[in-house]
């Protein structure tokens, strides 16, 4: 259920436990455990736990405390080291301008040196940073289009960093230290941050959650670590560990891939995954990069898009849910046809429809589609954007003519649906006071913000 993807478990401090310890790892429910190497001799002793305990698997690299005498053979011995199957990272590589065990540029020079190898290899990195982020955040932000995969693990940045980190695909971990009661502006953060960009760390043994603190820590004790994270965001502990755990499949590759859901429960709310085509390709969307939500994986291509008898055996008695949402990563009406036979099997049910769309319905099937919602969707909800049809175009990648195609879809679903609602997303291009005005005074339309994740 859980996975501990950092817990340094070849310190002294467990020497002629480590049986006892990795069996109070699974009677706390853990999978898996990641231990980070800091230098090229914890490299190897990683290696000799996860040959030794099958749900170990380690990770090789130098930490930041430990490049001082940084070189190219040190980089060289760590890529013979990382060929070993159960090496699923470079790490724990990265900054620390807290200390000052090794020279800035040193420091700089070795973290890039483990990226362009971690890029070589195909794998990961584990991040550290300690007082050095705009440093960090310039280097890592250096690789953005280069297929980089990362942690920053044991996360103690801003939330602007947080969430520059996230919309490069990137992955944050919290220890044990959310459960400290200095820590609000953690868990402050925590609140506003997907979780489907979070992992699970103890980072042992350091860092032990209350009521641990001062004493040692250990990847059985992830489990409270969840348990903070499930109090903060309202998710159930089940599902902070399945979506945790997949997380860590998808950067690590370890455990389990989950299949494509075609149905998806938000709240009381049931969600068609009716595609991932768009005609549009939005700079905030991770349709082609991440199309994950949560613990759900919506990836699908056009072939193994379900007919409507799927969806409708997948609903049942749509009464259950306050409303089905016909939406996922892709523009449902493309799929217009599906989406009106779904749509009538709910209301003849006695349930409630919901079109999440960009408003190129009219558009994508060259006809005027807005007079057949009605008996069928109780409420379009349109990603306006932008006041600007420049920077719609520019958000959405789409020609600018299509904000005009938008806006007229509005205006005449007004009179064939309960509620029409226009949306923009929380970035800082948008100015958020004058899309309401348009919004609520031009089109007579709800208005509403949703955030950029």
């Amino acid at each position: 259920m859980f996975i501990d993807t950092h817990a340094h478990l070849f310190y002294p401090n467990y020497d002629g436990e480590l049986d006892e310890i990795i069996e109070r790892a699974k009677e706390s429910s853990l999978d898996f455990i990641i231990v980070p190497a800091t230098d090229i001799q914890t490299s190897q002793k990683s290696i000799e736990l996860a040959e030794k305990y099958d749900m170990i698997y380690a990770a090789a690299g130098v930490h930041p405390h430990e490049t001082s005498g940084w070189n190219k053979e040190m980089l060289s011995e760590i890529e013979r080291i990382s060929s070993h199957p159960k090496v699923i990272a470079i790490g724990e590589i990265g900054l620390d301008y807290y200390y000052d065990y090794s020279p800035k540029q040193k420091q700089i020079e070795a973290f890039r040196d483990q990226i362009d190898l971690a890029l070589k290899l195909n794998k990961p990195i584990i991040v550290h940073n300690r007082d050095s982020s705009e440093d960090l955040l310039e280097i890592v932000g250096s690789y953005c289009g280069s297929g980089l995969k990362a942690q920053f693990h044991c996360f103690n940045g801003k939330l602007d960093e947080a969430i520059e980190l996230i919309s490069m695909n990137h992955y944050l971990s919290f220890t044990g230290n959310i459960t400290y009661k200095k820590s609000e502006n953690l868990r402050i953060i925590l609140s506003r941050i997907p979780v489907d960009h979070l992992l699970l760390e103890t980072d042992s043994p350091f860092m032990p959650p209350i009521p641990y603190r001062g004493k040692r820590n250990e990847p059985a004790f992830v489990k409270i670590v969840a348990e903070k994270i499930s109090e903060i965001t309202g998710m159930t502990l089940e599902s902070i560990g399945r979506i945790t755990s997949y997380n860590a499949f998808k950067l690590f590759g370890i455990g389990s891939y989950r299949n494509t859901v075609y149905t998806y429960k938000l709240r009381n709310s049931l969600y068609i995954n009716v595609t991932n085509r768009c005609n549009a390709d939005c700079v905030f969307c991770k349709r082609k990069t991440n199309p994950v939500l949560g613990e759900y994986n919506l990836k699908m291509s056009k072939n193994e898009e379900p007919d409507a008898l799927i969806y409708i055996q997948e609903i049942g008695d749509p009464r259950q849910y306050d409303e089905i949402v016909f939406c996922g990563f892709g523009e449902p009406t493309i799929r217009w046809e599906v989406v009106k036979q779904v749509a009538k099997y709910v209301k003849n049910k006695g349930g409630k429809t919901r079109l999440n769309t960009n408003g190129h319905g009219n558009y994508i099937n060259k006809r005027d589609i807005t007079a057949e919602m009605k008996g069928l969707i109780d409420t379009v909800s349109i990603s306006l954007n932008t006041f600007d049809p420049r920077q719609y175009a520019q958000l959405m990648k789409v020609e600018t003519r299509l904000f005009n195609e938008m806006i007229t879809f509005a205006k005449r679903a007004k009179n064939y649906v309960n509620s029409v609602v226009m949306t923009v997303v929380n970035i800082d291009q948008v100015e958020i006071e004058k899309a309401r005005k348009i919004v609520e005074e031009s089109i007579g339309a709800q208005f509403r913000v949703r955030e950029y994740f």
